[in-house]
């Protein structure tokens, strides 16, 4: 190669120039701001990555500890509900997160809680220092069986003998009690029973704890003043009135004896006497409440407003006492609840077939004295009127104690103020008239409480009514 001194004395001469060029080009300064802006994207990239791993691993053990613990605190599994919670961590390949398993439990609840950790290893942000992210997860559940305190107030009117409207009640009863009362349920739930005609008969454990000069001892029906309807109360101390015994019957045979000599009126009584048509209170006794059901008879008139007081007043604290008094099943002698007892659900199930009519009295001056209760507990009233006295005077030997307006309107106040304390009210009209119909739903807690049914369907509602009532008392 020729050294040629002129071509070093070009590139001396150019260099210069071409380097002061380049220091004053800012054309190069565009592209490595672009590269540091890929950099900076690609790391930010790398944590969001990493977040996001973060954020899918904490959704899916929190998942998996939610399962878990819906799972192991259902009261009608039975294994250990710790085992349970751990081998659903197990089989989702997450053993390793379980910090741990708490179980509490009671006689009506189970709480599980499940607290589920661990850390995972990052791919980005450990270039800036945090080599690991925590991923938490924690669960916990409960399933809780209420107490629950239940009248079923059933109507026993002899309008029952009709389309065998009985027998569907008797088998509609049957798988309501056999719906709620389980073996998990026991000492939990309490049914108290109320058959009512044209009264309702307490019985005589239950008179003798309240505030009634007894005239009689041939029944126990009480009756009330109508101001007793806007309470759900039943008073040991305020005076209720004997309600009186007679037959309000037209036909009468005479060879109805009981074992005291006197005749046994008792297609159509005031007052029903027998005493499989005694109040029920607080049992759970599945076989007992069935076999009581099984013996009603359709008898007598209709006083939907006096059931149900009976059936709100045996949810009322203050039959407590009375309850307490009576005996009955020992460990619902503390009841009922007070109603701001949230582990306690108070219910009512009102059924009727008809609708409330006018019911009378015999008037004072013919029911005065013990000839006067011995007399009416052989005859028919009104038998006995037609063969005595004319039928112009018949008037004078009876009052009204109420007119189906009022007694509608009784319901109506006993029902609000039963609503009022939160007790839950449903109502079954059975084979009900559009009239029937409006008066029970109006009732009712609200209209799906409200059940209108013919024929066998009345064992539909009653089963409906259960498994509802077996909701209720799983999310109190």
């Amino acid at each position: 190669m020729t050294n040629d001194p002129r071509t070093s004395e070009t590139l001396a001469g150019c260099c210069p120039a071409m380097l002061r060029r380049f220091a004053r080009e800012e054309d190069g300064l565009v592209t490595l701001f672009a590269i540091l802006m890929i950099l900076l994207m690609i790391l930010l990239g790398g944590v969001g990555v990493d977040l996001m791993r973060h954020e899918r691993e904490r959704a899916r053990v929190q998942a998996v500890a939610d399962r878990a613990v819906l799972a192991a605190a259902d009261l009608d599994q039975t294994l250990s509900p710790e085992a349970v919670a751990r081998d659903y961590f197990d089989k989702s390949g997450l053993a390793d997160y379980i910090s741990s398993v708490t179980v509490e439990e009671g006689l009506n609840y189970r709480r599980v809680t499940v607290d589920a950790s661990r850390d995972l290893k990052t791919m980005f942000i450990d270039k800036f220092g945090q080599e690991k992210l925590h991923v938490p997860a924690k669960a916990t559940a409960e399933e809780k069986v209420a107490k629950v305190e239940i009248s079923m107030v059933l109507d026993i009117s002899g309008s029952m003998r009709e389309n065998d409207k009985m027998n569907n009640l008797h088998d509609a009863s049957n798988v309501f009690i056999d719906t709620v009362i389980q073996t998990d349920t026991e000492d939990l739930i309490s049914i108290s029973v109320v058959p009512y005609t044209a009264q309702v008969n307490v019985g005589k454990d239950i008179m003798d704890e309240l505030n009634v000069t007894q005239l009689h001892s041939y029944s126990h029906c009480v009756d009330f003043e109508d101001s007793d309807f806007n309470l759900t109360t039943i008073s040991q101390t305020r005076s209720y009135e004997h309600m009186q015994h007679f037959e309000a019957g037209y036909y009468w045979n005479g060879n109805d004896r009981d074992r005291t000599g006197h005749y046994d009126n008792i297609s159509n009584p005031g007052c029903p006497k027998q005493s499989y048509e005694e109040i029920e209170t607080f049992s759970q006794n599945a076989a007992a409440l069935k076999s009581r059901i099984a013996n009603f008879q359709p008898r007598a008139n209709t006083a939907i407003h006096l059931g149900l007081k009976w059936g709100v007043a045996l949810l009322d604290p203050s039959f407590r006492a009375i309850n307490e008094a009576i005996g009955g099943d020992a460990v619902f002698r503390g009841r009922p609840a007070e109603y701001n007892d949230i582990d306690t659900l108070k219910t009512v199930i009102l059924m009727t077939d008809g609708v409330n009519v006018t019911t009378r009295r015999i008037a004072p001056e013919a029911y005065s004295n013990r000839d006067h209760y011995r007399h009416w507990s052989d005859y028919p009233f009104y038998w006995w009127l037609g063969r005595n006295v004319r039928s112009s005077e018949h008037y004078r030997w009876y009052r009204t104690k109420y007119t189906a307006g009022q007694a509608d309107n009784l319901l109506d106040n006993i029902c609000d103020a039963a609503k009022a304390k939160g007790i839950v009210i449903w109502s079954i009209g059975f084979e009900v008239t559009d009239h029937g119909a409006a008066v029970m739903k109006n009732c009712a807690s609200s209209d799906s409480h409200f059940f209108r049914v013919e024929g066998v369907e009345i064992v539909d509602a009653f089963e409906a009514i259960a498994r509802q009532i077996n909701q209720l008392r799983l999310t109190q």
